[in-house]
């Protein structure tokens, strides 16, 4: 019998078309919604489960696939994933590989560049037909040459976003719980600074971390008064590792200069989010990761996994909280 992956939610015709066609020949490959009624039909005899975690992934979505080898998420985030059911299922789940780390590390310095160089207040003022508003020392537009980032969380994303800024001639220092080696360091060009060291001293502070209980709220009022007051914040990350409500305060009481979003704790936010008033605030729709790129990176990853634990070997990519417990 073929072993069978089961694929949801849904995408798009065109994203399903890349999807179905780097799927393994040996392999049955069935897409289905899990809020449709067959669904519990298809996954009780599923070998693998790809596709983007859900609230409801939880122990009855395991109950109903006793045969399951392999979560295989699309995404890189986990935080809507009950880890524990899985733990307590003895499935392995593993994320993206870092298919979307090019695409994040891109979008982290579009955003440091739109925040330093005023984009969107430019082009609103273009396209209303006000050009060249004020004059130049009033327009506030910075050089990333110099400055300083500080990198919270230095794994594949984080790795990717030390390089490009280094081609933009910015001098990087991180903080991640998990240190690299004095070599690893150099190598990089990177250097390891406290978490209250990167805040007061960095030009430049992006998180790029996954959102859990010891980082939920990791940046709030006394992190942000920590910050220089010239600095700016970028978060393509998760919203919840910001206090949103101190992030305003910290931009209306001049504590940070100004911040790039791409994530919010509420998505989408309310159309009266108090940040939206701000002309200090650059906003993109949790937008970093999916390039059409990506989507072809994400699949290789992913069906090069499940024919891994196919032939028997182990997963790569496994979270970090399943690595011992399921391994």
């Amino acid at each position: 019998m073929a072993n069978k992956i089961v694929f949801s939610p849904p995408f798009p015709p065109s994203i399903m078309n890349v999807a179905c066609a780097m799927a393994p020949a040996d392999f049955e490959f069935q897409v289905i919604a899990q809020d449709d009624p067959d669904f519990a039909q298809a996954i009780q005899d599923a070998d693998y489960f790809m596709g983007f975690p859900r609230e409801h992934m939880g122990q009855a979505f395991y109950d109903m696939a006793p045969n399951l080898k392999l979560v295989q998420l699309i995404s890189a985030g986990y935080d809507r994933l009950d880890v524990e059911a899985a733990r307590q299922s003895r499935v392995p789940v593993s994320n993206n590989g870092g298919s979307n780390s090019v695409a994040v590390a891109e979008h982290t310095l579009m955003l440091i560049l739109a925040v330093y160089k005023q984009v969107v207040r430019d082009h609103n003022n273009v396209v209303n037909g006000k050009w060249r508003v004020g004059d130049f020392a009033d327009l506030r537009i910075y050089e990333l040459a110099g400055k300083t980032l500080g990198i919270v969380g230095l794994g594949t994303i984080g790795k990717k976003v030390v390089r490009r800024a280094q081609a933009f001639d910015m001098r990087v220092q991180y903080y991640d719980a998990i240190r690299l080696s004095e070599d690893q360091e150099d190598a990089l060009g990177v250097r390891f600074v406290l978490f209250p060291e990167l805040l007061r001293t960095s030009d430049v502070v992006s998180l790029h971390m996954p959102l859990n209980e010891q980082t939920r709220n990791m940046m709030g009022a006394r992190e942000f008064a920590t910050m220089k007051n010239d600095a700016i914040f970028i978060n393509t990350c998760r919203g919840p590792v910001v206090d949103e409500e101190a992030l305003h305060h910290a931009l209306t009481g001049g504590q940070i200069a100004a911040a790039g979003l791409d994530v919010m704790v509420e998505e989408p936010p309310p159309a009266d989010h108090p940040l939206f008033a701000l002309d200090n605030v650059t906003f993109t729709p949790h937008t970093a990761g999916p390039t059409l790129e990506n989507w072809t990176k994400a699949f290789r990853n992913g069906f090069d996994n499940i024919q891994r634990v196919a032939a028997g070997r182990q997963p790569m990519w496994v979270i970090p909280e399943l690595r011992e417990p399921v391994l």
